[in-house]
Order: structure tokens, then sequence, then C-alpha cells
């Protein structure tokens, strides 16, 4: 059986506060995903969306299509750009945390990533979004600590 995900990440200023929303559908199965962070960037929560949906799938492989409306992620990977980054341990890119953390998971898994537009009217990307605002602008935002380490020291890549 496949899997399909749809994510979407979200920053209220940039950087700010932030969420993630994932949408995880197997056959008659659905599951929701969210959680907000205090200080981060939309990009940082569009991958970490991709991230956590991929962590929590219970069997590998499987065969994944992610759907997201975030070129970063999608071109990163489609395009290949991230094992090229990899290959050159990150250096001087964004975000080497996390991309390392998705390599990780992805490898344990047969995705494919198929781009979405945004804010286009697909029901499942929607909810993804209103998924992503909601848990940015909730209470009890969790701490980006890579990220706000980071920021703290100037060193983001």
């Amino acid at each position: 059986m496949s899997v399909i995900i749809y994510t979407d990440g979200a920053a209220k200023g940039n950087p700010g506060n932030g969420g993630y929303g994932v949408v995880l559908m197997s056959g008659k199965h659905r599951k929701e995903l969210s959680l907000g962070f205090r200080l981060t960037t939309n990009n940082r929560m569009e991958l970490l969306a991709v991230i956590v949906a991929l962590e929590a799938l219970t069997k590998t492989p499987e065969n994944v299509t992610v759907y997201s409306d975030s070129k970063y992620v999608v071109d990163a990977v489609e395009k290949k750009w991230v094992f090229g980054w990899e290959i050159k341990n990150f250096s001087k890119k964004k975000n080497p945390d996390l991309w390392i953390r998705f390599l990780k998971t992805y490898r344990k898994h047969n995705v494919i990533f198929k781009w979405v537009k945004g804010h286009a009217n697909n029901i499942e990307n929607e909810r993804c979004d209103a998924l992503a605002v909601e848990a940015a602008e909730g209470s009890g935002l969790k701490i980006d600590e890579w990220y706000e380490n980071s920021q703290k020291n100037n060193t983001l890549f």
C-alpha cells in the first residue's frame, strides 16, 4: 500500500513564530500532525513538516508521495541539490541540521515529491496550511533549539 503525505509550513515573520502541518493518508487511514515553535523560519517549517511525516511512518520501506507547496524542499530533492550539499557537508547551506535528519528518514522509503501550488484550493494543502498557522499562533510554542542557538552565535551556516 502507498502513503500520500501533504505538508505545509508557516512563519509569522520570517524569522518569527512558526509551525508545520501534515496530513498522512493510506487506504482508509488518515492522520494529522502539527506543532508550533516560538522562533523559526518558513523554510525550516516546510522541511520539518516533511521530516516529521516521514518519521511517523511505522513500516519501512513505504512507497510515499509527498505533496508540498515548498519549492525549497521539492526542488532540493527532485533536482538532487541536497545530495551535492551532503557531499560538501552542507558547507554554507542553511538548515543543515534538518537536511541531515531529512536524508536519514528519506532513505528508509521510496519517496517521490510533487509540488502543488499553495492557496489554490487543494483541499489537503489548505488543511495543512490551516494546521501550520494554527500551530504557529498557538500557546506553548516549542523551541527550535538549533535555529535559536545559531541565531545567538551568528552561525546559521
